[in-house]
């Protein structure tokens, strides 16, 4: 009952052979996969082969740009083919976004009931997670979305086991939870970085200190101002021209890699890499002899916990306030005592990465930065209490601020603008006076 020849049955795969048996129709969906799974297997094989040193790091440069481009066509492949499947993804909520990524049966499910108390289900046999469960965990008045994600396996940037859905909806959170079983070796931890790393999200990474500026004339221009040990003028121009231009300006200010260089072309396109924060948390110390937990304990960006005798549960609370680093702004109005109830929850890594006064009062209404003069700020950030501060200023935590408006006269005044001729001619725009260029003196 075959829809094709039984001699032609074993030059397919077995999972290709079972969905053409139920679905004839289907059997020209995963044919483009394997030709690119096969091209980037072969650049890994001679990457693997090639000698490192400075005769092959152009070559080295060429290869990785190659594989990349392949890894961004394998993650995005071309329109057309089988019907929609349900996704993961969840609404947005709360004040930040975590995800709980780890290999199957690591303790994900039980850890979110442990820290949200919503029922995820849990089992002695894997992949008991079938679709992402979302929970809330309230925490120093702000409201974390935690999110219990499938188990990944190898080959999950590949769409190994739904992984690459699973790893879409971790590129969307403020931090990540990489949860490993301490019984088992380091391995674990290096597979699962290098599948996020396929898929473009860089884990306690930042953004490389370059600038790369595309012109329409004027040829490949390079200039560092550091020391550069690998990403040499050679080697940038022979990953350009993989990416086809021709004409770029490279600014480099730190020593990065050739790694780093094609990120930041890659921004550009569109799979822009994600720079995330990552706590490795060990479950399952309750097995572990003292020596082992203190090894596990004090390597960098690491918690160790037990869920199922509830150890340090409190502490990996505390480790992730101070990662996701939210600022709590309370508000105050004139002559009254602070709101110490009702906060404004601000995330660094969201908007544009700043707890500035104007992003809180952008916060409260967007109509009252029309209306903004200056803050009263009690609190940390300042040298004084109160201190009067414009919309730049940085606001640290639990800092209290009171909103000063224009009154009529002053709105009136910046609307219309001195009486020193500060508008442009024909309108009422103003202009800013340190902005008006001088006139030339006179000749005489």
């Amino acid at each position: 009952a075959y829809p094709f020849p039984p001699s032609t049955v074993p030059q397919y795969p077995l999972a290709i052979v079972h969905l053409a048996v139920e679905n004839p129709w289907h059997l020209s969906l995963p044919v483009i996969m394997p030709g690119i799974l096969e091209k980037i297997k072969d650049i890994e094989l001679e990457m693997a082969r090639t000698q490192k040193n400075k005769a092959t790091t152009t070559h080295l440069g060429f290869l990785k740009a190659k594989l990349c481009a392949l890894r961004r066509e394998l993650l995005e492949p071309k329109s057309g083919g089988g019907g929609k499947q349900a996704g993961f993804e969840v609404q947005r909520y709360g004040d930040s976004r975590v995800a709980l990524i780890g290999f199957p049966s690591v303790g994900k499910s039980s850890l979110l009931t442990a820290l949200t108390g919503v029922q995820s289900e849990a089992a002695a046999y894997e992949f008991t997670t079938l679709t992402c469960i979302p929970g809330v965990i309230l925490y120093n008045d702000a409201k974390i979305q935690l999110l219990d994600l499938p188990g990944i396996i190898t080959g999950a940037a590949a769409g190994k086991g739904r992984g690459r859905q699973v790893i879409a909806t971790a590129r969307s959170c403020d931090l990540i939870i990489m949860v490993l079983d301490a019984t088992k070796d380091d391995r674990q931890r290096q597979l699962l970085t290098k599948e996020l790393e396929d898929v473009g999200i860089r884990l306690n990474k930042n953004r490389p200190n370059m600038s790369v500026t595309r012109t329409k004339t004027g040829g490949f221009k390079y200039n560092a101002t550091c020391p550069i040990t690998e990403l040499t003028r050679e080697m940038c121009y022979s990953v350009l021209q993989t990416y086809k231009l021709f004409n770029v300006d490279v600014v480099i200010h730190e020593d990065c890699t050739v790694d780093d260089f094609i990120d930041v072309l890659e921004e550009a396109g569109t799979a822009p890499r994600k720079y995330c924060k990552c706590l490795y948390v060990y479950n399952k110390i309750d097995m572990l002899n003292l020596a082992q937990l203190n090894g596990l304990a004090r390597e960098p960006n690491s918690v160790v916990i037990s869920v199922n005798k509830k150890l340090n549960l409190d502490g990996l609370l505390e480790r992730l306030w101070q990662e996701l680093n939210m600022v709590r702004v309370y508000t105050k109005k004139k002559g009254m005592f602070p709101d110490f109830t009702d906060p404004l929850i601000m995330t660094p890594q969201r908007g544009n990465r700043t707890c500035t006064v104007e992003n809180a009062v952008g916060m409260l209404h967007k109509s009252l930065l029309e209306e903004f003069k200056s803050a009263l700020v009690w609190g940390a950030s300042t040298k004084a209490s109160p201190q009067v501060c414009g919309g730049k200023h940085e606001l640290a935590d639990e800092d209290v601020v009171l909103i000063q408006k224009l009154t009529p006269a002053e709105r009136a005044r910046r609307a219309h603008g001195k009486k020193t001729g500060t508008t442009l001619a024909g309108g009422n725009t103003a202009v800013d006076p340190k902005k008006v260029k001088e006139k030339a003196p006179l000749k005489t």
